[in-house]
């Protein structure tokens, strides 16, 4: 799809991200503040009952908006609305959907979800994207 608008109901975005590093969540916690050990060393997370290091659920709700990168030139995110269904750990190669659903003037809304190499879902919600007019 060249642009949003070729966008019809049903029709999906699609992305699989590469393998989730130790790195990617470092660097995470380094600009997002969140120093919270469970999601960068092994000892602590498996001392808060874990079985390894978690992502940032914010980490993984971030890369949502990779969906909609090609048409930040025609519109921007206007709602993100999120819920975290499941944990993400090293190694998990996620799939982030966008599934149009309905549409509104200038208003594209979207179902969201990521969900592992196990099709376990992890993170759902809904996007509302602005068209410019």
């Amino acid at each position: 799809m060249s642009t949003i608008t070729d966008l019809k109901l049903g029709d999906r975005l699609e992305v699989t991200l590469n393998p989730v590093t130790r790195l990617d969540l470092i660097k995470y916690a380094g600009v997002s503040g969140d120093f919270n050990p469970i999601h960068t060393i092994d000892a602590e997370a498996k001392n808060a009952g874990l079985p390894g290091i978690i992502a940032h659920g914010m980490w993984t709700m971030g890369n949502l908006s990779k969906l909609f990168t090609p048409y930040y030139g025609e519109g921007f995110i206007k709602e993100f609305k999120i819920r975290f269904a499941g944990m993400v750990f090293l190694n998990d190669v996620l799939t982030l959907k966008a599934d149009l659903v309905d549409e509104k003037d200038m208003e594209l809304i979207f179902n969201v979800t990521a969900v592992n190499q196990n099709n376990k879902e992890t993170v759902r919600g809904t996007v509302r994207f602005v068209r410019y007019e």
